[in-house]
């Protein structure tokens, strides 16, 4: 059983024209949920969270009133993988789009390719940006959360279930203050522009 608020998340919804073609989405219509990610991570966090968010927020701008298409969207991040969180924004980010780094899928005729459409270290005015491979349409997407603030008692909690001592009760607690923070993030401050900052760029030449 998961917490509840993660489904007062709203869906991303994309189409997936391999998944058409392959018979496994009828129309190659995919919805990816909060828990879908969570279930791809092994856990829920700020950054799930906000990974989940910027793609959400970033593929809104880059395709209007239009289905995003996944597996046909770029990714690139700021940092390198091994550095902070990036590894984990990039694997929620990929998951979302389709897109992959050098292990990923090599595609049918020449379509379909999902490999190398995922990368990091590279330079931006952001922290992720994401690409159409249609129209070379772009965006720069931002995540801060830090104006969020933890609840003070988690940090002393923190250190007695890591180093267990910590009674089931203490778990407990602690687990939920820790999901409080992603709720707040969620689903009070989806849509707070502090949080999630999207901006176009120009267009590739």
């Amino acid at each position: 059983m998961h917490p509840a608020f993660f489904d007062r998340v709203e869906t991303i919804v994309l189409r997936d024209p391999l998944a058409e073609l392959l018979g496994a989405l009828e129309g190659g219509r995919m919805e990816l949920r909060y828990l879908d990610v969570v279930h791809l991570a092994g856990h829920s966090c700020p950054t799930v969270a906000g990974a989940f968010l910027m793609a959400a927020r970033g593929l809104a701008e880059l395709y209007g009133d239009e289905l995003p298409v996944r597996g046909d969207i770029e990714v690139a991040l700021e940092h390198p993988q091994s550095v902070g969180v990036t590894g984990v924004l990039g694997n929620v980010l990929g998951f979302i789009t389709g897109a992959a780094a050098q292990g990923g899928f090599h595609g049918l005729g020449g379509q379909f390719v999902r490999q190398n459409l995922l990368s990091y270290e590279q330079p931006m005015d952001g922290l992720v940006r994401l690409t159409r491979r249609d129209t070379r349409g772009r965006v720069t997407v931002r995540y801060d959360p830090t104006h969020i603030r933890p609840d003070p008692a988690m940090g002393g909690l923190l250190d007695r279930c890591l180093g267990g001592q910590a009674t089931s009760d203490e778990r407990g607690h602690f687990a939920r203050l820790f999901q409080a923070r992603v709720k707040t993030i969620l689903c009070d401050h989806a849509d707070d522009p502090r949080l999630v900052v999207v901006q176009r760029c120009a267009p590739e030449a």
